[in-house]
């Protein structure tokens, strides 16, 4: 067996070493117009599309890291009859399927592993069953090639999600199952569900789109309508519960439209030691959305208090970073047009190289006045180009279609092992 890799991230852009994602399948397709709303999106993708540019993606990742597809590792830890009896009985449990998990035991792993993404369907064999309107009996998880959501590494420790929709709790399920049964990763799992003293009703939501590990003692959150302050509390707990030197958190709230600004990466995304990609008009503008840094240290929260914005805030902390505007700083309808294609979402594979949609031309251009080369993936990953030693870069992946439903490269993208960054 392959050495461990054991799950270490203490930065957002440390030098990738291993990356979770999923290549999105048949779930896509089974959605519907109707069922694309509860199914959380705005519209439907064509698969035959967005599999292409999602292949530039993977294929960026792939020749820069270990890269593992969801399914594989899923299926390598069904594998286990013990955890594969545990993964499907909570699964069952959770969405009412109770009936058909004797069925569900006798599939080989690799079946199932694809029948637990792209969803189980419905057995017509009574009255009720073949008269439902259901297709599925455990639905397909149309929202897994985001894989960023459903878990989040910070330091040595995966943080399990607590999805704000029902309809994506199966993938929180399947991202803790692997964690703490592969025999590739080595990780220990934090869930909130797990938490003492957790009081009923308690609306702790905490989603990966809204965590970024800025240091190893920085974290930036964001709140909106995806990750609770309550979700944010248990992340509070859990530092205090170390009692360790200090650490900070910065809290960003977010506003509960527009639908683009469902996650923190949304608006916000580090690039390198010294730069961030920013959504000006949130980020940096007069508005009444609040930015607070929590300091905890020995086990005790010794400061909270406001802040001017995110950059400042950071700052403060001895982290100078650059704002690069998404879409550009000159025409602020630019700027809404692509934030709304995740022009602010930029995923980094190394300090100041990050991978983002060529789609996005005003921000690839601003990127490239502030110093980043601009090299076209497939050209990566063909080889007819080589990235910069040392030097920045913005690797463009195609996203007429990926962009559509409503994420980029950091949202499509798990990395659980970076190298250290010198500072």
């Amino acid at each position: 067996m392959s050495e461990r890799l054991k799950v270490n991230v203490t930065s957002e852009f440390g030098e990738l070493e291993g990356v979770i994602v999923h290549t999105p399948g048949l779930e896509v397709e089974e959605m519907t117009p109707e069922t694309a709303k509860r199914a959380l999106y705005s519209d439907i993708l064509n698969l035959a599309v967005a599999g292409k540019e999602y292949m530039q993606l993977k294929g960026v990742l792939s020749k820069a890291s270990r890269c593992f597809e969801v399914k594989d590792l899923l299926s390598d830890v069904l594998s286990n009859d013990l955890v594969r009896q545990k993964l499907l009985q909570e699964i069952c449990t959770a969405e009412k399927a109770l009936d058909i998990l004797p069925a569900l035991l006798e599939i080989d792993a690799k079946e199932l592993a694809r029948q637990l993404i792209q969803g189980v369907p419905i057995k017509r064999d009574n009255l009720t069953r073949y008269l439902s309107q259901e297709r599925f009996s455990l639905t397909p998880l149309h929202n897994f090639l985001f894989t960023r959501d459903a878990s989040m590494s910070f330091c040595d420790e995966v943080v399990i999600g607590k999805m704000a929709n029902k309809v994506r709790d199966r993938e929180a399920l399947i991202m803790e199952t692997i964690f703490n049964n592969h025999p590739l990763i080595e990780a220990r799992t934090l869930n909130p569900l797990n938490a003492e003293g957790l009081t009923p009703g308690k609306k702790i939501m905490i989603e990966g789109g809204d965590f970024q590990v800025a240091r190893e003692d920085v974290l930036v959150i964001g709140t909106g309508i995806r990750t609770s302050t309550e979700g944010i509390d248990f992340i509070l707990e859990s530092i205090k519960a170390k009692k360790e030197k200090i650490h900070h958190v910065i809290v960003q709230e977010l506003p509960d439209m527009p639908e683009s600004f469902i996650h923190l990466d949304m608006v916000f995304t580090f690039l390198d030691r010294d730069a961030c990609m920013v959504y000006e008009p949130l980020i940096l503008g007069t508005n009444r959305y609040h930015t607070i840094h929590i300091q905890i240290e020995n086990g005790e929260v010794s400061s909270i208090q406001e802040e001017k914005n995110l950059p400042e805030a950071l700052k403060k902390l001895g982290m100078d970073l650059k704002p690069i505007h998404c879409g550009g700083s000159k025409d602020i309808w630019t700027q809404e047009r692509e934030q709304w294609h995740s022009g602010a979402n930029f995923f980094a594979i190394a300090p100041g190289q990050v991978i983002g949609y060529e789609r996005n031309v005003n921000t690839v251009e601003e990127l490239n006045k502030n110093g980043f080369e601009v090299i076209k993936a497939e050209d990566y990953i063909s080889g007819k180009a080589t990235l910069p030693r040392n030097q920045k870069c913005v690797i463009t992946i195609a996203g007429s279609e990926l962009a559509r439903g409503g994420g980029g490269a950091r949202c499509m993208s798990m990395p659980f092992r970076r190298k250290a960054i010198e500072w």
